[in-house]
């Protein structure tokens, strides 16, 4: 079968591909954000650690030709910007959606002066495992090459579910998320947890910047997150808290973010830069669905910021 072929079938795969490459970073914000919201706060600076962490991946990257010790960079920069924050909302009368305001900007910022000498050399690349071997046809191997930390990513929702439901840490996780005062009667330190929660969500966060960095769209550049960061709080409301949830919707994002290139490798030249709008489009539409001045939202976090 030559490359015309594929047909019609053409369109779904290219939204599949897409759906893959655009999903990845959303999967790891959304699961570092959920870790966090369970706890009971919520970090609106994840676009800062985002960016901060794609920065910081790209810069070790090119100076060790590892994409991995990029990763690596990433993950512990994103820490310290989750103990931080943490840290700074432990203390009486400290709202942490300001903090986290604060947080993205001056991660934005940060990223963008420490960032600029590294926007014209080239990184190495993550690695992507071709599962698509078996077919001739390119728009299928294009398909079915998957990077590794999608992977990864999908291997960590379940296992976070799993964590949440059957483990201490889990319980203790979802006791200080629940009631603080719960927490305190168990002799449960709420501030620790919360302190350590941030941090992991914001190391899973600088993940996925390490992705847009090394592999898509791989390169470093201001403008690479596009609210992603802030749209994976959406995300995580949508999901009902549920990693897995977390992950299918993130897949969905992705597909709404795939709408315009897929036109666009069809030939369809009018109108297709709408599509492009699609990500945003499904925020609004998700944050105005889920949103009750006479209901709860089910399965939130009793401590979280957004349900007091």
């Amino acid at each position: 079968m030559d490359e015309t072929g594929i047909g019609i079938w053409g369109v779904p795969l290219a939204i599949l591909a897409g759906a893959i490459r655009v999903s990845t970073p959303f999967i790891f914000v959304s699961l570092g954000e959920t870790i966090t919201e369970r706890s009971g706060r919520i970090n609106l600076g994840l676009e800062g650690t985002l960016v901060f962490g794609a920065m910081t991946a790209y810069a070790v990257a090119v100076m060790s030709n590892s994409p991995w010790l990029g990763v690596l960079a990433a993950m512990a920069t994103g820490a310290t910007f989750g103990l931080v924050h943490g840290w700074i909302c432990k203390w009486p009368k400290v709202n942490d959606i300001a903090i986290g305001i604060a947080m993205m900007q001056f991660g934005l910022g940060l990223a963008f002066f420490l960032g600029k000498s590294f926007i014209q050399p080239v990184a190495p690349h993550l690695p992507s495992i071709p599962f698509g071997f078996w077919s001739s046809l390119p728009q299928m191997q294009a398909a079915l090459n998957i990077n590794v930390l999608f992977i990864l990513g999908a291997l960590l929702a379940f296992a976070l579910r799993w964590g949440f439901m059957n483990t201490r840490v889990g319980l203790i996780l979802r006791v200080v998320g629940d009631s603080t005062d719960a927490a305190r009667a168990m002799g449960i330190n709420p501030d620790r947890v919360r302190l350590l929660a941030t941090a992991a969500g914001g190391s899973l966060a600088a993940i996925g910047g390490a992705y847009l960095s090394l592999y898509y769209p791989g390169s470093w550049n201001e403008g690479i997150s596009s609210g992603q960061g802030l749209m994976a709080v959406a995300l995580v409301i949508f999901a009902r808290w549920n990693p897995i949830g977390c992950f299918l919707a993130s897949l969905l994002f992705g597909g709404a973010g795939a709408l315009g290139p897929a036109l666009q490798s069809i030939g369809v030249t009018h109108g297709y830069y709408l599509f492009y709008a699609a990500p945003y489009v499904l925020t609004l539409i998700i944050m105005i669905a889920t949103s009750s001045p006479t209901r709860s939202l089910a399965g939130a976090p009793g401590a979280l910021s957004l349900t007091k």
